[in-house]
């Protein structure tokens, strides 16, 4: 379980500060921690969102921006990506990349809270959000607020670590993940606290199948999950109705 240090007035306070001090080696230690899978696994997210060239996608909860770009890219630069972040360091971080990219163009960034989304109902395509849904402060909330932007008939989609089931590999990635990712990530950014936080936030985060119910509650249809490299990762995927 994650224990909020005292200092913390709120869990929201506390993943505030862990993203704003690992922004600068987050999109490398996520790539090497993931011995280079975030890439097919935000491609596979995605590719569930059922976005077109021209049309308009949200990233919530954004980082620094590499799920965002990576609609742009599955729209071929044309249309709108808005990706939507409660930390300023990574949003900066994010700029850096968009800037980077032939994508760039359509991609735009602004602050804000995934439970209280600064749109109007209906304004985009789909939602999206990686990583991101066992960080906020209230998951249902955020379901909500991400199919209420999103126009009827169109995807919600949730990339997120998750609980393997098979057995031997089940225990394997559990060592490496509890033992191994606090050592290492500790080693990337020079300080105790950052990665010894994920290991407990997935504890306490719900099964995928209790996620799709989640999803089922907040009014979303056909909705299902993909488990990806043996269940390390789900991908739930749901339509406004």
């Amino acid at each position: 379980m994650v224990r909020i240090p005292e200092r913390y007035g709120s869990k929201e306070e506390y993943v505030h500060d862990i993203f704003s001090s690992i922004a600068h080696r987050y999109d490398f230690l996520n790539t090497a921690l993931s011995f280079n899978r975030d890439k097919h696994w935000r491609r596979f997210a995605v590719s569930r969102c059922g976005l077109k060239p021209g049309g308009k996608g949200l990233d919530v909860c954004c980082g620094t921006g590499m799920l965002a770009l990576e609609m742009a890219r599955v729209m071929g630069g044309k249309g709108e990506v808005v990706g939507l972040d409660f930390c300023e360091n990574m949003l900066a971080r994010g700029r850096e990349n968009i800037a980077r990219s032939p994508w760039g163009g359509i991609v735009r960034l602004v602050r804000g809270n995934a439970v209280d989304l600064p749109f109007p109902d209906h304004s985009f395509d789909c939602a999206v959000i990686g990583f991101a849904l066992r960080n906020v402060p209230d998951i249902g909330k955020t379901i909500r607020e991400m199919a209420r932007v999103v126009r009827p008939g169109g995807r919600v989609v949730s990339l997120e670590l998750s609980k393997p089931g098979a057995p031997v590999f089940k225990q394997a990635y559990y060592l490496y993940f509890n033992r191994i990712v606090p050592i290492l990530g500790r080693l990337g950014i020079g300080r105790d606290g950052p990665y010894s936080y994920l290991p407990g936030s997935l504890k306490d985060f719900p099964h995928q199948s209790e996620i799709k119910k989640l999803f089922e509650s907040e009014g979303l249809r056909g909705v299902c999950y993909h488990e990806l490299t043996g269940g390390i990762v789900s991908v739930h995927e749901g339509t406004v109705k």
